[in-house]
């Protein structure tokens, strides 16, 4: 469990590497145009907005290379850790019969909900009747009832009329 922890931990510090210089960039950016803005009274949320997202896109393209080479060697040291150590560890694998002794919803199978339920033989043996629970289920076929017929409005009523 500790090996999961600690490669869990080692994920954090990635994340935190990468998105540290882009969260400090921008809050560089920002207190030197807060400082400006109260100097010059211009308070402007835009102009605070368009240094950041320049500056924060100018740390990305510097330190793309960096960021992939961190996130490529997270991700094979993860699969190594997946296929390798884990898989030939006896104490993180489960052994092959373990649900053959489990029974998960054996609780919720002794309870007496279905006694009406034929048992998969006999719904076997009766192939072409369909299993209901009971005979209320059964879905009755009958012609939908009609509806009424609508009112006509003034100019139909009159010429059926013959007004």
């Amino acid at each position: 469990m500790e090996l999961l922890t600690e490669y869990l931990a080692k994920g954090f510090m990635v994340m935190l590497s990468i998105s540290m210089p882009c969260v400090l960039t921008a809050a560089a950016i920002g207190l030197v145009v807060g400082i400006i803005q109260a100097v010059t009274q211009v308070q402007e949320q835009t102009i605070a907005a368009a240094p950041k997202i320049f500056a924060v896109f100018l740390v990305i393209i510097i330190g793309g290379l960096g960021f992939i080479k961190l996130l490529t060697n997270l991700f094979q040291e993860g699969t190594a850790l997946a296929f390798n150590t884990v898989a030939k560890n006896d104490t993180y694998v489960l052994p092959a019969d373990y649900y053959k002794y489990t029974t998960p919803f054996e609780n919720e199978m002794k309870a007496d909900k279905f006694k009406n339920v034929p048992t998969a033989n006999e719904t076997m043996k009766n192939a072409g009747k369909v299993p209901y629970i009971d005979k209320g289920q059964k879905i009755k076929y009958q012609p939908a009832p009609k509806a009424p017929m609508p009112k006509g409005n003034f100019v139909e009523i009159n010429k059926m009329l013959g007004r």
